[in-house]
């Protein structure tokens, strides 16, 4: 009799684990099945906008395709690269984006630093302040009255002191130094070293995983920021890419205004130039996101898991 039971138990659990793999496998093709599903939903219209940025004025015109043009041109790019302003934007573009983010992390890792230690003196109030201009802020035109009571219109510093602090980015690093051993910050104070001195040799690399992804952050918003320079500047020498590309589209839709044969011709030659220069703009984020990748989904678990 025991020993029937333990067969017919034997059997129930393989039976039990039969259904079990074959229910994980239907799970699994459906994870799949969607995954490519998404991918196809987000690659599609990127290659379109690639494929379009390489077509003919007449093919463009006539639309009528989707993954490649019935006749490749260059001229987008050859009009876009020619243009000097294009290059002058780039240059503005990539220098507000570095200096941006060098200055960005390094500014709040050291705020962030201080108030991560407890002890610190009037501690509470600073972080009250910080989380107030998470939710809040002055409003667009007390804004333009304090950029220009400082001096900063028309003005490369625009696009780098205003945009020194942003508190969200402070507590990502806050509770990231408070993860790191006291013990390491007491041994090297007793060795005689400084807060300076604990923070570059210690806390920095320790943190380069959300350093990174503070680094990626901010530097796809500076990338991407063109509302900064439609606001605060009328400089075009300062213009950077993204406020070019506005103008380019800004230009195309006045130009369509002037009538439909006009703007049929203007449209397909228009058109063009902006998908040349968005996948222009695009391409720098594309390149330089496999460089963080590693730092930036480490910095995504933070405080996911303890230990």
């Amino acid at each position: 009799m025991e020993l029937g039971k333990k067969k017919q138990l034997s059997f129930s659990k393989t039976k039990s684990n039969v259904v079990q793999d074959k229910d994980s496998k239907i799970f699994n093709l459906v994870n799949v099945i969607l995954l490519l599903v998404f991918t196809v939903v987000i690659v599609v219209p990127i290659w379109n906008i690639v494929a379009s940025s390489f077509a003919s004025s007449t093919a463009l015109a006539e639309g009528n395709f989707i993954f490649w043009p019935s006749e490749i041109s260059f001229e987008n790019y050859n009009r876009v690269l020619k243009d000097p302003s294009i290059w002058r934007s780039l240059l503005v573009s990539v220098g507000k984006t570095v200096i941006g983010v060098l200055a960005h992390t390094l500014f709040c890792a050291i705020m962030a630093y201080a108030l991560s230690k407890r002890d610190l003196k009037g501690r509470t109030l600073y972080s009250t302040m910080g989380i107030i201009t998470m939710f809040f802020t002055g409003g667009m035109i007390p804004t333009y009255l304090l950029i220009k009571s400082l001096g900063l219109l028309n003005t490369f510093w625009v696009y780098i002191i205003p945009a020194l602090l942003s508190y969200y980015d402070v507590i990502i690093l806050m509770n990231f130094f408070r993860d790191v051993p006291v013990s390491l910050e007491e041994s090297a104070k007793i060795d005689g070293a400084s807060d300076w001195k604990v923070f570059t040799s210690i806390y920095a690399p320790l943190s380069k995983p959300a350093l990174a992804t503070i680094a990626l952050f901010h530097g796809v918003w500076q990338w991407n920021d063109f509302m900064t320079a439609k606001l605060y500047v009328t400089d075009k020498a300062l213009y950077p890419l993204q406020m070019k590309l506005y103008e380019i589209i800004t230009q195309s839709q006045a130009a369509s205004s002037q009538g439909l044969n006009a703007a049929l011709t203007i449209n397909t030659t228009s058109k063009g130039v902006q998908l040349a220069t968005i996948v222009i703009t695009t391409v720098p984020i594309i390149m330089i996101y496999p460089l963080l990748q590693r730092h930036f989904i480490s910095g995504m678990m933070l405080g996911a898991v303890k230990e």
